[in-house]
């Protein structure tokens, strides 16, 4: 596949990590349908997003989302305004300027 500018993009990856505890568990579990939502008005914007799991593959721990965009504070700004950040249902979020090299969502192999 030839490289091109197309899928070389920038991204921005936002990780999400849970708070502990059975009242955040419980806070994830009152503001899902806001949540989903609201993501859902930024499928535009989305790579990819969703739950991460523990090692059990049940327990959920944070969220990974990969946003449409090479600016951080965008990418901040959209989910700052999601009701599980609201909530404060995320202890720790990192945001990380990402580039897909390879794989469906960058069309094959992108160098």
């Amino acid at each position: 596949m030839p490289v091109s500018l197309e899928n070389r993009k920038m991204f921005v990856a936002a990780y999400c990590v849970d708070a502990q505890g059975e009242s955040a568990a419980k806070a994830r579990e009152t503001h899902l349908e806001g949540h989903l939502a609201y993501v859902a008005g930024l499928v535009d914007h989305l790579l990819i997003a969703g739950p991460l799991f523990g090692d059990d593959g049940q327990t959920v721990i944070g969220s990974l989302l990969v946003y449409k965009t090479d600016a951080v504070s965008q990418a901040r700004g959209w989910l700052e305004n999601d009701p599980y950040y609201a909530a404060g249902i995320w202890s720790s979020t990192s945001f990380h300027p990402f580039r897909g090299a390879i794989g469906e969502a960058v069309g094959g192999i992108s160098w």
